[in-house]
C-alpha cells in the first residue's frame, strides 16, 4: 500500500472496479480503440492510466461512466454492471475531475459544488454544509470562496472546486482525466500533494489519465501502462515498474534515469523533520520573540487555531509588531508529508527559507524540512545502492568459483 491509500484502519468508502474484456470499435475504423482490456482497481486505490498519445487511456476512462459507450465487453463496480442502470444515474454515482475544473462561468463556487447533490434531491441546509466541509478539505476557505465566480479564482483554486464538486454526492468512484495539466508546475505539486491528502481521509477509488510518468509514479498505487489500442503493456506498482520494466515498450516510456525516479518514490514523511519556533496568530509578540532566539531561530512559523500554518516570517519583520498576524492560508507555499523528494527540492529552489514546511491531514502542521536532510538522504541512498550492486557481484562472483562449470570428466580425451 503506497501513499494514496488509507492505511490499516482507515475507512475505505471507494468500490472495486473491474474491466472484463472491454472493447471500443468506432465506425470504419479497421483497429479498435480499445482491444480486450482486463483490468482489476481494487477499493481505495489510486490507478494512474499512463501511455502515448492515442493509446486509448480517455477512452477507457470515459466508458466507466458511460460517456463513451463500449462495443461490447463488462465494467463492474464492487460486482454491479454499469448498464443495469441509466448513464445519468450512474454518473451521479461516480465522481469527474477533468481539466480546468470544468466549473459552469455563471455559477458561484458554492452553486458549482452543490450541483449533483441538488440533483439527488438533497435540501439546501445539507448542501451547504456539505460545501463548506468540501472547500474546506480543498484547501479554501468557505468564507472567503463560496461566493465567488470561478473567473475571480486561479487555476489552482479553480482545479480545487472541480476536486471538491467531484466529491460532493460521496461518490465510490472518481474519474480524473489530466486534472493538474493546466496549471503552473510548482500549484500542480500542490494539488498533487491535496489529492494525496484527500485520499488519506476517505479512501475512494480513484482513476487517473495522465501523460506524465512523474505524476502517475507519484499519485498511483498502481500505474497502467497502455501501448496502441488500450493493450495492456505492464500494470503494478510504481516500485515495481520502476524496478522491473516487463519489456521494453515499458523501458522506453519509463525513461532514463530510472535510479532517480526511483528517489521519486521516496516520501517528505521518511525524513527527519526540524523544529523551529511556533507562535498563534494573536499571540503576544514579546514572549515568541524571546522563544525564538532562545532557540537560535531566524524565522518563526505561524499557526491558525487549527494548527495550520499561515505564514513564515522572518524575526527581523516581526519585530515592530505587538501580535502576531497571519496571511491567507495559501499564500504560503507547503510540502504534503506525502510529497516526494524531488517536490520538497522543487520547492526549496523557489522558497525564500531554503527550506520547506510539510504538514499533514488537513494541512496540518508537522515541522521543517531543511536541504541538507534531502541532500544527505540522496547521498545515503545512492551509497546503499551501490553497496547493493557491489554485494551482489560478490556473491555471484563466490558462487561461481565454488560451483565451477563442469568441464569433462577425467579419463576421457
Amino acid at each position: 500500500m503506497t501513499q494514496g491509500t488509507p492505511s490499516q484502519g482507515q475507512s475505505v468508502s471507494g468500490a472495486e472496479l473491474r474491466l472484463d474484456q472491454v472493447v471500443k470499435r468506432y465506425p470504419g475504423q479497421k483497429v479498435p480503440a480499445v482491444q480486450s482490456l482486463s483490468l482489476t482497481i481494487p477499493a481505495g486505490e489510486i490507478v494512474a492510466f499512463v501511455g502515448p498519445s492515442g493509446c486509448g487511456k480517455t477512452t477507457s476512462l470515459k466508458m466507466i461512466n458511460r460517456l463513451i459507450e463500449p462495443t461490447s465487453g463488462t465494467i463492474l463496480i464492487d460486482g454491479n454492471d454499469i448498464r443495469q442502470e441509466s448513464a445519468t444515474s450512474l454518473r451521479r454515482k461516480i465522481g469527474y475531475v477533468i481539466q480546468g475544473g470544468s466549473l459552469f462561468p455563471h455559477m458561484t463556487v458554492a452553486t458549482n459544488v452543490g450541483v449533483v447533490p441538488k440533483m439527488l434531491g438533497w435540501d439546501a441546509a445539507r448542501i451547504a454544509e456539505r460545501t463548506d466541509e468540501l472547500l474546506d478539505l480543498v484547501g479554501l476557505d468557505p468564507d472567503r470562496y463560496r461566493d465567488r465566480y470561478p473567473r475571480e479564482l486561479s487555476g489552482g483554486q479553480q482545479q480545487r472546486v472541480g476536486v471538491a464538486r467531484g466529491l460532493a454526492a460521496d461518490p465510490p468512484v472518481i474519474l480524473m482525466d489530466e486534472p493538474f495539466g493546466a496549471v503552473d508546475p510548482i500549484t500542480r505539486q500542490r494539488l498533487q500533494d491535496e489529492l494525496i491528502s484527500i485520499q488519506r481521509e476517505l479512501g475512494k477509488t480513484i482513476v487517473c489519465v495522465t501523460h506524465d510518468i512523474d505524476e502517475a509514479i507519484k499519485l498511483g498505487d498502481r500505474i497502467l501502462i497502455l501501448q496502441e489500442g488500450a493493450r495492456i503493456a505492464q500494470y503494478d506498482t510504481p516500485e515495481n515498474i520502476l524496478a522491473a520494466p516487463a519489456n521494453d515498450f515499458v523501458a522506453d516510456f519509463v525513461g532514463a534515469g530510472s535510479t532517480l525516479k526511483q528517489l521519486s518514490l521516496t516520501r517528505v514523511r521518511s525524513l527527519d523533520l526540524n523544529q523551529p519556533t511556533t507562535a498563534r496568530v494573536g499571540e503576544e509578540m514579546g514572549p515568541v520573540l524571546a522563544r525564538a532566539e532562545a532557540a537560535g531561530d531566524d524565522e518563526v512559523v505561524i499557526l491558525d487555531d487549527r494548527d495550520r500554518p499561515v505564514a513564515w516570517p522572518w524575526l527581523r519583520q516581526m519585530r515592530n509588531k505587538t501580535k502576531v498576524i497571519g496571511e491567507p492560508r495559501e499564500n504560503l507555499v507547503t510540502l504534503d508529508e506525502a510529497a516526494t523528494l524531488n517536490d520538497a527540492l522543487d520547492t526549496m529552489l523557489t522558497a525564500a527559507h531554503s527550506k520547506a514546511i510539510v504538514t499533514g491531514d488537513r494541512d496540518r502542521y508537522l515541522g521543517v524540512l531543511d536541504f541538507e536532510t534531502v541532500t544527505e538522504h540522496m547521498r545515503s541512498a545512492e551509497r546503499e545502492a551501490a553497496e547493493n550492486v557491489e554485494n551482489a557481484e560478490k556473491a555471484e562472483s563466490a558462487e561461481s568459483i565454488e560451483d565451477p562449470a563442469p568441464t569433462g570428466e577425467a579419463g576421457h580425451g
